[in-house]
């Protein structure tokens, strides 16, 4: 069932990253407002449209102008709709951090995402990068953790996942860094890899820490919706923390080149 799912949603996510513009933005769109659902019923105490409604409302707007190239508005939106959550929770006498934390975890990615595809040069590439990278952290470090298996790396958050998973998915997207360098004939292979070996650490610092809401909440999965898989936090927990590193990467190294668009190789 795990095989299936994936065989049927890769070619849509795929597709919709090759087309890029409103193609991409509205599955970002349509993947926020059920994202919505799902950390609102993991952070707020249940995933009802009340408690969803303005994460999702402003998922939306922060899509609709990041979309359109207003990436600094979509920020602001962020922040406004942040404080309006905090502003209400406030009202209502409810803990204030679930807002701290459903916002970014939410937006950022979503801004991040799609200011890294809308460069003409290199944002097909730099996406599909991120995608190949997640999978491949994923996909070996779950070999890696099944054959070899070891110590745990947190058994407390995740007792599956052990360092011998971790070791794994670092090389697997050094893999990946060193054949996207050498196929597009850009930035230096080998440093590219140990930024990709970065980032792995930082997918697995998104998967632990979508591990320890579920655990908080008390549920296996974030959600239902994909057969085999549970939800869709549940398949993207390491990509939100990924495209934020590499948004940040891309903005120091735009600070050093104004030039370089948002190229994340050196």
């Amino acid at each position: 069932m795990r095989i299936v799912s994936a065989l049927v949603l890769a070619p849509v996510v795929l597709g919709a990253v090759w087309l890029g513009g409103w193609a991409f933005s509205l599955l970002l769109a349509l993947a926020a407002v059920l994202m919505a659902h799902e950390i609102a019923g993991l952070l707020f105490g249940g995933g009802g449209p009340r408690r969803t409604a303005l994460l999702a409302g402003t998922a939306l707007v922060v899509v609709a102008l990041a979309s359109v190239g207003l990436t600094a508005a979509a920020l602001a939106a962020a922040a406004a709709g942040l404080a309006f959550a905090l502003a209400a929770r406030s009202w209502t006498r409810d803990e204030l951090w679930p807002a701290l934390i459903a916002y970014p975890y939410l937006l950022l990615p979503l801004i991040s995402l799609i200011w890294l595809r809308a460069d003409s040069a290199l944002g097909l590439a730099v996406v599909f990068w991120l995608l190949a990278t997640v999978w491949a952290i994923d996909i070996c470090a779950y070999f890696a953790g099944r054959f070899i298996g070891g110590p745990k790396l947190a058994p407390r958050i995740s007792p599956k996942k052990t360092w011998a998973g971790l070791v794994g998915g670092i090389l697997g997207a050094m893999i990946v860094a060193i054949v996207t360098s050498l196929w597009i004939g850009e930035g230096a292979p080998l440093l590219l890899a140990l930024i990709a070996a970065a980032l792995a650490v930082l997918e697995q610092v998104g998967d632990f820490a979508e591990s320890a809401l579920k655990r908080r909440a008390g549920v296996k999965d974030s959600g239902t919706l994909i057969p085999g898989h549970g939800g869709i936090l549940d398949r993207v927990d390491g990509l939100v923390a990924v495209a934020v590193g590499a948004a940040i990467l891309a903005l120091i190294h735009n600070s050093a080149e104004p030039a370089a668009g948002v190229l994340i190789w050196p």
